[in-house]
């Protein structure tokens, strides 16, 4: 086998590729954006027993979605890998309960977490974050009565989904998803 190094052509589009990818922050910028735009909210059709989503045209080639959750519906644990990332609540609450420590990415299946890494932030109409790479935490709407909104934003494009559970201290990975699993 050879190995040969790109053409300066190649490493100058792949140069600039990387030096346009959005950042954080512009992916929180575009979530806030698109939340407060009534008209695209309200194109959701919402589903009373399950999340609905739809796939929105992000910047910069990131991925985006529109998502709707019923009264008492959840993602579970979970990560986005490499992907930095962002999302607003458009309408409800949301819920966020998230890690404040940083996860050893591969090689376990079962990891005690110390005490005090728990963070936990209701999210209302308007309000977001964004969050780096391997962030992992559980989006919820615990309200028994009314629908959330909620727009989301993720550079590079997501490359896998890892799902964990949660007993106490123990986070335990479940599974990895990929891609062609939600598409």
């Amino acid at each position: 086998m050879s190995l040969s190094s790109p053409s300066p052509a190649a490493a100058s589009t792949a140069s600039s590729a990387a030096t346009d990818a959005p950042t954080q922050a512009e992916l929180l910028d575009f979530v806030r954006r698109a939340a407060a735009d009534a008209g695209l909210i309200a194109s959701l059709p919402l589903d009373p027993e399950g999340r609905t989503w739809v796939r929105l045209a992000g910047p910069g080639g990131s991925e985006a979605w529109l998502i709707g959750w019923p009264p008492g519906t959840g993602t579970g644990w979970h990560d986005h890998a490499d992907s930095v990332g962002a999302f607003v609540t458009a309408s409800g609450e949301l819920k966020e309960n998230a890690l404040a420590a940083r996860l050893p990415t591969d090689g376990w299946k079962t990891l005690e977490l110390s005490e005090g890494v728990d963070r936990g932030r209701l999210l209302t109409a308007g309000q977001g974050r964004g969050f780096g790479r391997h962030h992992v935490h559980e989006v919820l709407n615990e309200s028994t009565d009314r629908h959330a909104v909620s727009v989301h934003a993720y550079y590079p494009p997501l490359p896998q989904i890892r799902r964990y559970s949660r007993s106490g201290q123990t986070l335990r990975l479940e599974q990895v998803e990929r891609p062609q699993d939600w598409q």
